[in-house]
């Protein structure tokens, strides 16, 4: 028997606020369907056109756009009006001028920036997961769902500046002190700063560090910041 698909409407009301739809104009919206961002951490490809950056007015103008393989995510091309784009993605129309890398701002968890032609092949991808393969190699998992089999001496929670969408490693970015990450959720979402000292956790508690931002000193969990550079941000993030 097969499987009853999610459903592909969001009563808005319960739409996160990062996708700045209007609330009272219709009863529901498109969402995400299950890709390589979590549901409440991205936005999905039509209503990013027409409500966040509004390069289209209608859902009509949207379904065209995608449809005729005009959206470019990562380098690559997506023709689902409910694709998830989130953190640090990369999105490009074919005829358009503007390249948009999405991070986190002013408290919100996504926010679109214009960027510059020259870092559209670039992008910052936290690494989650790290497993030993029958090689011998260490196969590397990142926040928005890629894969990479390297030999790259990298740890969980560090980040790596990727080429994309050839997925090669052009630096990698450790979580130590002194070096610079941003805040991608919570009331400190978008703030930048240096990590003081990283606090290992136990079995119980997770990593912490210790984080200055404009001279005051936070306790913070790992898991909610990403490694960004050393003394500043290696791509633009604001």
């Amino acid at each position: 028997m097969g499987g009853i698909a999610a459903s592909k409407k969001l009563k808005r009301q319960m739409a996160p606020s990062f996708w700045s739809i209007e609330r009272k104009n219709k009863r529901f919206v498109i969402t995400v369907r299950p890709g390589p961002h979590k549901k409440d951490r991205s936005i999905p490809t039509a209503v990013l056109l027409r409500d966040t950056i509004k390069k289209v007015s209608t859902l009509k103008e949207a379904k065209a756009t995608i449809y005729n393989g005009q959206v470019n995510v990562d380098g690559v091309t997506r023709k689902s009006l409910h694709h998830s784009i989130g953190l640090m993605d990369v999105v490009e129309f074919e005829g358009g001028s503007d390249i948009y890398r999405l991070v986190p701002q002013n408290k919100q968890v996504l926010t679109p920036i214009i960027i510059d032609a020259n870092e559209k092949s670039k992008k910052i991808v936290k690494v989650t997961s790290k497993t030993t393969i029958k090689s011998g190699k260490i196969q590397l998992g990142f926040h928005d769902g890629r894969t990479l089999i390297t030999n790259t001496k990298v740890n969980v929670g560090d980040s790596c500046l990727l080429q994309i969408p050839e997925q090669k490693i052009l630096e990698l970015l450790k979580l130590e002190s002194g070096c610079m990450v941003i805040v991608t959720r919570g009331i400190n979402a978008g703030q930048m700063g240096h990590v003081d000292k990283v606090k290992e956790g136990t079995f119980s508690l997770p990593k912490i560090i210790d984080l200055v931002i404009n001279d005051k000193k936070i306790e913070i969990p790992a898991d909610i910041v990403m490694v960004i550079g050393k003394e500043k941000p290696v791509i633009k993030v604001r």
